[in-house]
């Protein structure tokens, strides 16, 4: 065997396809009973009902370089755009709205229209650059240093109190504090403020899609291609020891750091344990998935055209929200993230009803079931909310590594969204892919550029051993271009 990889999240299909592109043999270990890792779709509650384990909603499956060269469509994959990307509810029935299109969007945000457009205008010009900007292992020069600068001068900006200057309105500074708010860290610091940056920027360049049937259907185009050049996956084996995988050139690891030092610890110098061990890993989600009798009934009908909502209030609250996380307390009334795949996608459920997906930012390790102020949220935003529930599936923070080893305590980022540990994670090296161990590759997001359904850490690390162990220099993307 040439390469084996260990987990079958998109990092680690990511690596996979890599490998097998450049005409090697690759087989993966999953340790679930079923492929994917944060990429899977289930009836969770009810028969007929379909929902995302984890991940939903994937504007990186159009804009990440690797999904841009493995190009899902050319795979049967369809993805699906809501009218409006995403939307944030406030108190009274109002609705702070992202169109796709970005002068939309700016019209109806009244008086700060004006400085979301000059804000986002010029990253949405230059989206593509920021992209690969963002998606680098952060450690080359990038190759639009214009669209760096310009994401680099906004994440400053929003990333400090200087933030406050820019709106004036409560629905602009909301609708983009809920979207750097998915980096589970309060919004105006730097690592969130970029994510949400990104975030946002994608939403009016390419939009938020959900994929037609489940986030499953990006693993199942990965892995059949992976088969299709010869790779094999292996599911139901989970690996505790490196001596338990067959014979390989090389290794890479889909995990976290948590579970390399749980397969690797005792080969590992001192130091590198030592940094693994000193990794810090961020607030995390309770995940609650509801079964629904009809659509949502928003209070603001347009946020019944929006695939993603958060639902938190002003950015104030969102502030506070996030602040109390991180600070390892339950807020009262949580960032809570939802998303009706439904308003595009009628395959989700029987006819008539809908799926409502949506997680709770709560601390790490957090035994509790917040369904209770989840649901509160949403009625807050959608009176009437409560009598449409068929049905809930709820796993809490401390619960998520049941079904995903690499959310650790419930962390489904890979590890503390921080300036530092984005660019430094898992730990301070000039290469983040590569183990002390000869041969062995970390590729998860636990490795730069973190989180999201990118595939882009496995790309990373899988350029990195075709070059060190087997002399192939071909770019890893045109490898990947090469199969179509």
């Amino acid at each position: 065997m040439d390469a084996v990889v260990v987990g079958s999240g998109p990092n680690g299909l990511a690596a996979a396809l890599v490998l097998a592109s450049a005409g090697l043999s690759v087989q993966v270990h999953e340790a679930a009973g079923t492929i994917g890792g944060g990429t899977r779709t289930e009836e969770l509650t009810l028969p007929g009902f379909r929902h995302d384990v984890c991940s939903a909603v994937h504007p990186m499956a159009l804009a990440s370089p690797f999904f841009r060269a493995f190009d899902l469509a050319a795979h049967g994959v369809r993805l699906l755009q809501p009218e409006i990307p995403y939307a944030h509810p406030l108190d009274g029935g109002r609705a702070a709205l992202a169109w796709r299109d970005l002068d939309r969007t700016a019209e109806g945000l009244g008086p700060d229209g004006a400085a979301w457009r000059s804000l986002l205008g010029p990253l949405v010009r230059r989206w593509s650059g920021v992209v690969d900007t963002a998606m680098s292992d952060l450690r080359r020069m990038p190759r639009d240093p214009l669209a760096a600068l310009l994401l680099g001068i906004r994440t400053l900006e929003q990333g400090t109190p200087a933030a406050a200057a820019r709106f004036r309105t409560e629905e602009a500074a909301a609708l983009l504090a809920g979207v750097a708010a998915h980096a589970i860290a309060p919004p105006r610091r730097l690592a969130p403020a970029g994510a949400g940056l990104l975030l946002a920027t994608l939403g009016h360049a390419v939009g938020w899609p959900v994929p037609e049937g489940g986030s499953r259907a990006i693993t199942d185009a990965m892995v059949n291609r992976l088969r299709q050049l010869g790779g094999r996956v292996v599911t139901g084996d989970r690996i505790d020891d490196l001596a338990h995988l067959p014979p390989a050139r090389t290794v890479l690891l889909d995990v976290s750091p948590a579970g390399l030092l749980r397969i690797a610890g005792d080969r590992l110098p001192a130091g590198y344990v030592r940094s693994l061990r000193a990794f810090r890993y961020g607030g995390a989600a309770c995940k609650v998935d509801f079964a629904l009798s009809g659509p949502v009934p928003w209070a603001d009908p347009d946020c019944a055209r929006a695939g993603t909502l958060h639902l938190v209030g002003s950015a104030t609250e969102a502030r506070i929200a996030e602040t109390a996380v991180v600070r390892g307390r339950h807020p009262q009334r949580p960032y809570v993230l939802a998303v009706q795949p439904g308003v595009v996608d009628p395959t989700r459920a029987p006819a008539g009803k809908q799926v409502l997906w949506t997680y709770a930012h709560v601390p790490n390790g957090s035994p509790r079931d917040v369904s209770d102020q989840i649901v509160a949220q949403v009625e807050r935003f959608a009176p009437g909310f409560r009598d449409l529930i068929l049905a809930t599936h709820v796993v809490p923070a401390a619960q998520a590594s049941m079904h995903n080893p690499n959310y650790v305590g419930g962390d489904i980022s890979g590890g503390a969204v921080t300036g530092w540990q984005l660019v430094m994670r898992p730990a301070a090296r000039w290469d983040p892919y590569r183990t002390p161990l000869p041969g062995v590759y970390l590729c998860s997001a636990s490795t730069p550029p973190g989180p999201a359904v990118h595939g882009m850490s496995g790309l990373h690390a899988a350029g990195r051993a075709l070059r060190q162990h087997f002399g192939i220099r071909t770019a890893p993307l045109d490898l990947i271009r090469g199969g179509h």
